[in-house]
């Protein structure tokens, strides 16, 4: 389904019934409404829940911006820590405008909202952004953005900010799944032919690097979500890696300490992504926390 919203087109799935009370799942950097884990997908729709899920602008088949051009992520990066002006393509609010856009386009007058990583991150705008359209609020292996948090590992860095060895998708496919075991669970490893054959779908379906680097423009530019998070009323609940080499746990903890009453919810073992035992913690803590606030 393709929707037109804040000036942009936007890809989404709308499963469940209209009258069941919604969540709004919003992903992460370079990923696509298919990344969801359909064991959350399955769990949410049994739990008596509309599952909502779009692609972020400049992912997937929502509208890009090659217009923009492509950041120089590292200069830009050094220009921010820095202090100096940089001005990206768009903004993680332009991204929660889009996410409210979604919202409106399909009649939302409230919804639970989950994001993944950026997609906390917009997440949270978006509950600063429209506190009333927000039922409640979960933040996953996703940061506040103050600027004195820890880095990514350094291997992980390294491997986000570099390229495919060679042109073409299979070299492009090769460097994502290097990418993603780098940063995966240690306790949950994951299967990679399993994970080869979700990356290739994926990049068959789009492929946009350019659209990764103006994404990390935007999230590095976001520092003043911040000093804004103690404003967020919805009820929250954080959940974060204590394995996370790219998003460290600390800032789960930062997140989780900037929002009022916020829960936080460490999960042993857990890195930067979603392997079928993670998904089973975030299912048991998420659906009782969405039943506690209808």
């Amino acid at each position: 389904m393709r929707i037109s919203a804040n000036q942009i087109e936007i890809e989404l799935e709308d499963s469940g019934e209209p009258q069941q009370p919604a969540v709004l799942l919003i992903m992460g950097m370079g990923m696509q409404l298919i990344s969801w884990p359909p064991g959350l997908l399955r769990a949410l729709h049994q739990a008596g829940f509309r599952v909502i899920r779009f692609d972020n602008r400049d992912a997937g088949l929502s509208s890009h911006f090659d217009h923009a051009g492509v950041p120089n992520v590292l200069w830009q990066g050094f220009k921010t820590h820095f202090g100096l002006p940089s001005q990206p393509a768009y903004g993680v609010l332009d991204m929660a405008k889009d996410a409210l856009g979604v919202m409106d386009a399909l009649q939302l007058k409230r919804a639970h909202v989950m994001g993944i990583s950026m997609g906390g991150m917009i997440a949270q705008r978006l509950a600063l952004l429209a506190p009333h359209r927000v039922a409640s609020l979960c933040s996953i292996m996703s940061s506040s953005g103050a600027p004195d948090l820890p880095l990514p590992d350094a291997k992980v860095l390294q491997m986000l900010l570099g390229k495919p060895t060679r042109p073409g998708l299979p070299a492009a496919i090769d460097h994502t799944v290097e990418f993603l075991m780098a940063v995966s669970s240690p306790a949950f490893p994951p299967d990679v032919g399993l994970l080869r054959a979700l990356v290739t779908t994926s990049m068959q379906r789009s492929y946009r690097p350019d659209g990764i680097a103006r994404q990390m423009h935007a999230v590095m530019t976001d520092t003043e979500r911040a000093n804004l998070l103690r404003q967020i009323t919805a009820p929250t609940l954080v959940i974060h890696g204590k394995a996370d080499p790219l998003v460290p746990y600390a800032c789960g903890e930062d997140t989780a300490r900037r929002i009022p009453g916020a829960r936080l919810l460490g999960v042993d073992g857990m890195g930067h992504d979603l392997p079928p035992p993670v998904v089973q913690s975030i299912i048991a803590a998420f659906i009782p926390f969405l039943h506690e606030h209808p």
